[in-house]
């Protein structure tokens, strides 16, 4: 079955055609989806609607090869995990899925990377392999095509002379780090920016500090960075796209991306808008391992379409790619 090319979505009719179109290639092709189907009972010709579509657990990334049958991985993203936990693995069948994905995202969020100056915080992400986000940032930092565009591992005080450069001039600079970083960051260098500055979380303490909630968080990047608002990216091994928050922990996906919010207590019954529940995933990237994804995080979804992520099960695992909250 020939699927068009998900960039191509633009609204809801467009989105619930792939959707179904994807839903029936994988669940022909992807050997475990169609075992999990057979075991839920589930044929796959009856479904006729994306509501009717049954999201895979997460945690069969750790256990299973997720990947369409005939399809060979160009590149194995793996996720962090913490000592004594399993790691998530996404076998991506074609590598330009990811970049066309992350991309047009950063565009449609953000704009031409090539407009910014881009300063990447990541320590626990480059000190291993497989990181689908330090792949990314590397994309962006080599787009940006500016010279002082990076990572910063050690060498924070060359950081803050960078940052020092840019007060007060007009070219975009984007901050990004995990959480811990950040933190250690504005505790040496304590900052007053200006508005050409934005600053970025992807989340996670890994254990370097006390867990705290995004709120708390960002309240402490605001004081430390000396700015009004935090923007967070919310992404993970398992998908090829990301959802942006330019504020106040409230994300947007880009048109191929959407979030469903299911019971805690029957994962195969959906909630209304506003209601607090487990996270779905449908991400439209996938289209080789599995787009149709049951997270193990908690959130609510807004009229609007956008979302906030409120935490985590309790009985989980701490994810590296997000912040444990609550």
């Amino acid at each position: 079955m020939a699927i068009p090319d998900f960039t191509e979505i633009k609204n809801d009719v467009d989105f619930s055609k792939f959707a179904l179109d994807t839903f029936c290639y994988q669940a022909e092709n992807n050997l475990i989806y169609k075992q999990y189907l057979n075991l839920l009972k589930i044929n796959s010709s009856e479904i006729k609607t994306v509501a009717q579509i049954p999201f895979l657990p997460i945690s069969f990334f750790k256990t299973h090869e997720i990947l369409c049958v005939g399809g060979n991985s160009e590149i194995v993203f793996s996720s962090s995990g913490t000592t004594g936990n399993e790691t998530s693995k996404h076998l991506v069948h074609k590598l330009s899925f990811y970049q066309k994905s992350f991309l047009n995202c950063f565009d449609k969020f953000y704009g031409n990377p090539k407009e910014y100056c881009i300063l990447a915080l990541l320590p626990s992400y480059l000190e291993r392999e497989g990181s689908s986000l330090v792949y990314m940032v590397n994309e962006l930092i080599k787009l940006s095509e500016n010279k002082e565009s990076g990572f910063f591992l050690e060498n924070i005080s060359e950081l803050n002379t960078i940052i020092n450069k840019y007060i007060n001039t007009t070219k975009k600079i984007i901050i990004l780090g995990v959480s811990f970083a950040l933190l250690d960051f504005i505790e040496k260098f304590p900052q007053q920016l200006t508005s050409n500055f934005i600053v970025m979380e992807t989340g996670g303490m890994k254990g370097r500090k006390k867990e705290i909630t995004r709120q708390e968080l960002h309240q402490k990047l605001c004081l430390g960075f000396g700015i009004n608002t935090v923007h967070s990216e919310y992404g993970m091994t398992e998908l090829l796209s990301q959802a942006y928050s330019s504020g106040n922990g409230v994300y947007n996906c880009p048109p191929w991306m959407k979030i469903v919010i299911r019971d805690l207590y029957d994962p195969f019954h959906v909630l209304p808008i506003g209601k607090t529940g487990g996270i779905n995933i449908i991400d439209l990237a996938n289209k080789y391992s599995c787009s149709f994804i049951e997270t193990q995080d908690l959130g609510k979804l807004n009229e609007d379409g956008s979302f906030e992520v409120l935490g985590r099960f309790d009985n989980s695992q701490m994810r590296g790619c997000n912040l444990l909250l609550g």
